[in-house]
């Protein structure tokens, strides 16, 4: 879809390997594998946590432009939802070809029902959503 994908961690380059070694669910990882061990990047991102020493879960989609378009923080026990990440990345892909346009919580991918935002829809998002 033309994104370019990284991960970052406050592990090490060598817990990064481990990981990327003998994690099965890793074994396919085609994207960069990123180690930040002195917090720099997690802490520009806001996911810190200093008392800690450690980062919590953060997924940010950036576009082109660097415009931050979506953040997602999560505590360190919970897990991310791929099929959610990419929902928001193929809503936020749309809408920078549609500007106007609104993708409700139930879009899913291109041809799904938009909503075009206006005064009178306040409020009324629901019947716009279902043609009510």
């Amino acid at each position: 879809m033309g994104a370019e994908v990284i991960t970052v961690s406050t592990d090490t380059k060598f817990v990064q390997l481990a990981w990327k070694q003998d994690e099965k669910m890793l074994k396919d990882v085609k994207y960069s594998m990123g180690s930040d061990p002195t917090g720099k990047v997690a802490r520009m991102f806001g996911v810190y946590d200093e008392s800690a020493g450690l980062a919590l879960r953060g997924t940010f989609i950036i576009n082109p432009q660097g415009q931050l378009l979506n953040a997602e923080v999560n505590f360190y026990n919970m897990g991310r939802n791929i099929d959610e990440l990419l929902r928001k990345f193929k809503a936020n892909l749309h809408l920078s070809k549609h500007t106007v346009e609104a993708c409700p919580a139930k879009w899913k991918e291109e041809g799904d029902k938009t909503l075009k935002p206006s005064p009178k829809m306040v409020g009324k998002v629901f019947e716009a959503y279902e043609g009510k």
